[in-house]
């Protein structure tokens, strides 16, 4: 597919905790997976795919983020929040088209492509062949992937840590989506929606609003009749959630 302008923005402040001694001095997304930090592969490869205007939200050691031609948010309280909130704080920059993506994910060019190829407003990546990616790892089980059931086999009708609740389970959000313009728009208004509803209070799966993560928000507007879109990629991408993770992501793309 032809590059296309779009802007990019990864969600960096979380504390990494699984990482043991990893993250003591760095942040996750800093950790270097073959000869460059996990963050660097991000934004590498969404310039690749034609982001002119890059952005970061980060929090825990901040200071130790480096690459060049960031605009950078802080959120001033990621020990006490997540990863919904963390992006909030770069709300500014929900306009326009924009590509939304996690920190702790590494992947290949073929998934941005993929998803700047739908045309809808709502656009998840969903790894469909998300299974295999659990074969062998210890550290990190099935109940805690963010999974996804399809409807009519195209759009999100259940998301979240639901793989106990659910015989079925479709695939996998990877941690990256999509908003048009006009999907920014509707985006934050249910996010503000919800806030003013559930602030201090239980929302979704979170125990607390202010501890919701993306997917909270995404089952929010499924549920209030909001048409989120699935883009389905089958591997090409991995998380690095754990040590194991690490090790494992370094050997698929440390070259």
């Amino acid at each position: 597919m032809e590059t296309r302008n779009f802007k990019a923005l990864v969600i960096a402040a979380g504390m990494g905790r699984r990482m043991k001694g990893y993250t003591t001095d760095l942040p996750k997304c800093m950790l270097p997976v073959g000869e460059k930090p996990l963050l660097e592969h991000a934004f590498d490869t969404f310039r690749a795919c034609g982001a002119t205007d890059l952005s970061i939200v980060c929090g825990y050691k901040k200071d130790k983020i480096k690459y060049p031609g960031l605009t950078f948010y802080e959120n001033t309280d990621y020990e006490n929040n997540n990863i919904l909130s963390s992006l909030f704080y770069a709300e500014e920059e929900l306009t326009d088209e924009i590509v939304i993506s996690y920190s702790d994910i590494i992947f290949k060019k073929s998934v941005v492509e993929a998803l700047l190829a739908s045309e809808h407003d709502i656009s998840l990546v969903v790894d469909v062949d998300w299974k295999r990616a659990y074969e062998g790892r210890t550290e990190h089980p099935l109940e805690e992937a963010e999974s996804v059931v399809f409807k009519d086999g195209v759009e999100v009708a259940k998301i979240g840590k639901i793989f106990h609740d659910h015989a079925h389970v479709d695939g996998e959000f990877i941690g990256m989506l999509k908003l048009s313009a006009r999907g920014t728009e509707l985006f934050k208004r249910r996010f503000h929606e919800a806030k003013a509803r559930y602030a201090g209070a239980p929302f979704q799966r979170a125990k607390v609003f202010e501890k919701a993560y993306v997917t909270d928000i995404i089952q929010e507007m499924v549920d209030q009749g909001d048409r989120v879109h699935c883009v389905t990629i089958i591997g090409g991408w991995r998380e690095i959630d754990t040590i194991e993770d690490y090790e494992r992501a370094g050997r698929e793309f440390g070259s």
